[in-house]
């Protein structure tokens, strides 16, 4: 009797520290934390992306300290990344026809000026099935950079096209106003 209450406390435990080191939407899991260079980011929260009711993605949006406060997570500079799970297939035609409408809407003089760098990451994205991971990262110094299933793509200089890119998700139009919110924490 006392080594099945032992145990069930044992489980019990691990059970409850695996929730404290993961979260979850819609069926994806993502760490609490991530090692971005030096720097500990922590989960901000998760958020579902959808598209005429098809779950497309759960983006994860990890920062050095929380902050539901979208324009100064898009401006401050340091690192920071949102990492997207999918849990639909997405053309590359779909993905960077998503990218353009955001740039347009949440940053449009941006768009305009840092086309050259645009379409460097447009020429870098490729069709994406379920379960496969794209990642945006940014870090001072550094850049912006692109990792899709684990693989890194590119670094775009500067901190202008990381503002741009955050504002993907946390500008005034998001793809879907339920993403930004859960990015957010709220």
């Amino acid at each position: 009797m006392r080594k099945t209450t032992l145990s069930l406390a044992v489980i019990f435990f691990l059970a409850s520290a695996l929730h404290l080191h993961a979260a979850s939407l819609a069926g994806v899991t993502m760490p609490e934390t991530q090692q971005v260079g030096n720097a500990t980011l922590v989960l901000n929260g998760l958020g579902l992306r959808t598209k005429f009711m098809i779950k497309v993605y759960v983006a994860g949006l990890y920062l050095v300290q929380k902050s539901s406060d979208p324009a100064s997570i898009i401006k401050t500079d340091a690192p920071k990344q949102i990492a997207m799970h999918f849990l639909h297939s997405a053309s590359k035609g779909q993905i960077t026809d998503a990218f353009q409408d955001s740039f347009n809407d949440n940053s449009p003089d941006a768009a305009k000026t840092m086309k050259s760098d645009i379409d460097r990451l447009l020429g870098a994205l490729e069709p994406l099935k379920e379960n496969d991971q794209m990642v945006f990262t940014y870090l001072p110094g550094s850049g912006t950079r692109l990792a899709i299933n684990g693989q890194e793509k590119l670094t775009i200089a500067g901190p202008a096209f990381g503002q741009m890119i955050f504002s993907v998700w946390l500008g005034p139009k998001p793809p879907n106003a339920g993403l930004k919110k859960g990015l957010l924490g709220q």
